[in-house]
């Protein structure tokens, strides 16, 4: 298969270009979430279907070059409470303003409710052909500290329904809260395997600041058991073939997430909606492509009374520093357990390892058993998986 590089050139394998699409609003806010949600009662669709569509033009416009989008992504918030007809009026003004690849992959983030389940067919008929269900845990007291509003029931069901209308279909795991045992987790996993389609994401509960959770005092695990249980994570999803090709994501070869794959290989992407990031590329009198990021007005209201006046929600555009690219592509490319290509790197940066990276610490690293350069990329070992942030910050330092 051919994919099209962030300017829409067929005839170079990259990793792509994709529009992020943010429905910010929720049921309830899970007491782990720090992202951009909100609870609402009213929401005025008709008028979110507009100011969508008019940001999406005026994305498209800003670029001097119209690139071929190969992935869409519905993220939240909850978007499995955004209604079908609003769906299918996003894509059509994505279509109408870009030019789609024919396999362009497309995900809906939702939840296991049965309000949510019953809409799925509406979502696939709107063109979503892969859904990720935020199921979180099979076990009814884990999905309750959670602050999850379903049942593992409710869950199973979705999953079901999903496989029965998706081509492709994934769900999350959290592991790691307080008292979490690895024979509890191993069980879970098996459970999980067997529902469990082509992917599978497996995230390990950090306490964020401003969280409820970091608010009551919820401790994160201790070391020592977070590590026990990614590796218990790691040792029975490898052994049922759905290796990790990234630290939290797991999947049958091939069956990668096509968007997340786009951002952790530091490709082009536009962010629609409230809150929403972008990173884009454009071609100056020079011929060189300058990065430049964006970000949209957070606060959903905000967002919508200046798409309103002005065409778009961004609150922010910059051009991105090479040197921060350089950190950029270095962060998200060793999340993949097949690392950061050499191609992908001078796609993103402009430059080689050997010119980008600081010699001495890259030697300490690759010497002490952490990383590998060698002519495919730079990857992390198995202890430097182990140990990434760690990593990742003495290479950067």
């Amino acid at each position: 298969m051919k994919v099209c590089d962030d300017t829409g050139n067929a005839d170079k394998a990259g990793p792509g270009f994709g529009v992020y699409v943010h429905w910010p609003f929720c049921q309830s806010k899970c007491p782990y979430c720090d992202f951009n949600s909100h609870v609402s009662e009213s929401i005025d669709h008709d008028a979110w279907v507009r100011a969508y569509a008019r940001e999406i033009a005026w994305t498209a416009n800003e670029l001097p070059e119209r690139p071929v989008v190969t992935s869409i992504f519905f993220g939240g918030g909850t978007p499995s409470l955004m209604p079908p007809e609003t769906t299918a009026a996003v894509l059509d003004a994505i279509r109408a303003a870009y030019p789609v690849a024919g396999d362009v992959e497309i995900t809906l983030e939702a939840n296991p409710s049965s309000v949510e389940v019953g809409r799925f067919q509406g979502y696939r008929e709107a063109g979503v052909n892969r859904v990720s269900i935020g199921v979180q845990s099979l076990d009814n007291q884990a999905l309750k500290f959670l602050g999850r509003l379903h049942d593992v029931k409710s869950a199973r069901a979705a999953i079901d329904c999903a496989r029965s209308i998706f081509p492709r279909y994934s769900f999350d795991m959290i592991y790691a809260y307080p008292d979490h045992e690895p024979d509890q987790w191993r069980k879970q996993l098996s459970e999980a395997i067997t529902l469990s389609g082509d992917h599978l994401s497996v995230y390990q509960l950090t306490i964020e600041s401003g969280t409820p959770f970091a608010r009551s005092g919820v401790p994160a695990a201790p070391e020592e058991t977070a590590e026990a249980l990614f590796h218990v994570t790691n040792d029975v999803l490898d052994s049922a073939g759905l290796p990790a090709y990234e630290i939290s994501n797991h999947a049958k070869p091939g069956s990668e997430c096509r968007h997340n794959m786009l951002y952790w290989r530091g490709g082009g992407h536009v962010g629609i909606g409230p809150g929403a990031h972008g990173r884009t590329r454009a071609r100056t009198q020079d011929q060189d492509k300058q990065w430049t990021s964006h970000y949209r007005i957070h606060t959903p209201a905000r967002w919508l009374d200046q798409v309103e006046t002005q065409e778009h929600g961004t609150a922010k555009t910059s051009p991105i520093p090479t040197s921060e690219r350089i950190d950029e592509a270095v962060l998200m490319g060793l999340r993949l357990r097949q690392g950061l290509s050499r191609d992908d790197f001078v796609r993103a940066t402009g430059q080689t390892f050997e010119h980008a990276l600081d010699a001495d610490n890259l030697r300490v690293l690759t010497d002490g058993g952490f990383l590998v350069l060698d002519d495919q990329g730079l990857r992390a070992t198995n202890d430097g998986w182990m140990r990434l942030n760690a990593v990742i910050a003495k290479l950067l330092s």
